[in-house]
């Protein structure tokens, strides 16, 4: 590896690996939420009530949970190159069935599996983390998922154009479509394009699969109550859809989604049981051991920025309209800003990151999400409309720098394991949206946001008082046995 300066405009070895990394993430992005800006024509299509609307919003993100954790798994097993191809191949086809449905029915179960492709995300962080030096490496997974989440804004920017370039009543089919095949396109030249790692480089894989490996006791108490709020968020989100909520789906039915939550619960406990049960039994050897918690302080930092986006983002444009006297395209384009600054913010936390220091980078981070919230929550309509945009866009900036600056700490965790490390991460993104959304419909926008605000500055005193600054250096066992201190990369 290189040791010069970051080369951003070259596209040979780790170079080539980032775009091609990046670009995969946008276009899994455009096919998430490529349905969002369509929404209008699909309900008048179909005549969806507003219930059916909202519940295909809500099923988009339903399955990105446990994905995150599954695609976590597979690719410290089976490696980015082969995984990315394989989320991007079946997400295509699953775009596809969308464009095909023809019912409200399949409508709701295409854009259900098509939350699996939310999940791609994961596999870029441990492919980027292969390639990049520590003291690069915040600033290329910043890249990496900056611009890769651009993907969710250029289908707001791009999706209506290419429908009504299509024409007619099928227009939005043929759009949707076509992101789906560009998906099943782009995976073939990702897989023949991109190898899991630079050349002699040795990739690390887990001892065990199914569940994350831990090395003490309390690590392993710790990794359980982690676990629960995944679970948690998907009851939620049932309950959202039953009768209590939306009524979509009957009594019988919420129970036996309940149901099936709790085996799916009892399944991973048992399975983390049989993976780390040995840590009772007899100490994992000193050189093997890293601290968990620096894996769930990450997964809190993590809700509290890209969680708080998932929500914010959904809000954002209704806000704008209902406080200020403007028109609804213009409160769209406001509420647009704050998903905007992906292409800077991620960037620059990751940079900041590698520069100064990973815990006193998520502090600031912190503080200013706070910040930002506790005065976004004071916001009402006298105030002039350009002061509140600017705030939004402050506050904007810290949360993306938050998450460019989480994923710069994920790979310093534990080498072999940071898929999963990730993926948890990552699935506690969208726990934080789920329950920050919950928490938006029984409140005020003003409460909403002094939630958020007081969130963030929770997760600040916890990481203030018991993170550790990740090092750049760990000891890993080789495939032969031996133990060998190893850098990232």
């Amino acid at each position: 590896m290189s040791n010069g300066s970051f080369r951003f405009l070259s596209f040979q070895g780790k170079t080539r690996v980032l775009h091609l990394s990046w670009m995969a993430f946008f276009i899994s992005f455009l096919v998430w939420f490529n349905h969002a800006p369509l929404m209008v024509t699909i309900r008048e299509q179909f005549g969806l009530t507003t219930s059916e609307v909202n519940a295909i919003l809500l099923l988009n993100v339903a399955l990105t949970i446990p994905a995150r954790i599954l695609i976590g798994m597979l690719v410290d097993a089976l490696g980015p190159r082969r995984v990315y191809a394989l989320v991007l191949i079946l997400s295509g086809f699953i775009c596809v069935a969308f464009a095909m449905a023809d019912s409200f029915e399949s409508l709701a179960m295409s854009r259900f599996l098509l939350g699996f492709v939310g999940a791609g995300f994961v596999v870029g962080i441990r492919l980027i983390s292969e390639w990049y030096p520590a003291y690069e490496l915040g600033l290329a997974e910043g890249i990496y998922g900056g611009w890769g989440n651009f993907g969710a804004a250029f289908a707001g920017l791009s999706m209506p154009a290419l429908a009504l370039a299509f024409g007619g009543d099928d227009g939005w089919r043929w759009a949707v479509a076509a992101t789906g095949v560009l998906s099943i396109v782009y995976a073939v030249l990702f897989y023949a394009m991109v190898r899991d790692t630079p050349k002699g480089s040795t990739y690390f894989k887990p001892k065990k699969g199914g569940a994350m490996e831990v090395t003490s006791k309390g690590d392993f108490v710790l990794y359980v109550i982690m676990n629960l709020p995944l679970f948690l968020a998907m009851g939620l989100i049932a309950w959202q859809l039953g009768p209590a909520k939306l009524g979509l789906v009957g009594v019988t039915t919420t129970n036996l989604i309940y149901g099936v939550i709790a085996v799916m619960c009892a399944f991973q406990l048992l399975r983390i049981w049989q993976v780390n049960g040995h840590v009772f039994r007899e100490p994992v050897p000193d050189f093997d051991r890293y601290a968990f918690k620096q894996v769930a302080l990450l997964d809190l930092v993590y809700m509290a920025s890209f969680g708080s986006e998932l929500a914010v983002v959904s809000m954002l444009p209704l806000y704008f309209l209902d406080t200020f006297d403007i028109s609804p395209v213009l409160a769209g384009m406001l509420g647009g800003s704050f998903a905007l600054m992906n292409l800077f913010g991620r960037p620059g936390g990751g940079y900041l990151a590698d520069r100064c220091g990973r815990k006193l980078i998520l502090l600031l981070m912190l503080a200013g999400i706070s910040v930002g919230y506790l005065l976004m929550g004071q916001i009402n309509g006298s105030w002039p409309l350009p002061l509140a945009v600017l705030l939004v866009i402050f506050c904007s900036v810290f949360v993306q720098g938050g998450c460019g600056a989480v994923y710069a700490s994920v790979p310093l965790v534990k080498r072999r394991l940071t898929g999963q490390v990730a993926g948890m991460a990552g699935a506690y993104g969208n726990v934080g949206g789920v329950v920050f959304l919950v928490v938006l419909a029984q409140v005020s926008p003003a409460v909403f946001f002094y939630v958020l605000g007081a969130v963030a500055l929770a997760i600040l005193v916890l990481v203030a008082l018991f993170m550790d600054e990740p090092s750049p250096q760990t000891s890993e066992v080789m495939p032969d046995g031996s133990v060998r201190m190893i850098e990232v990369p």
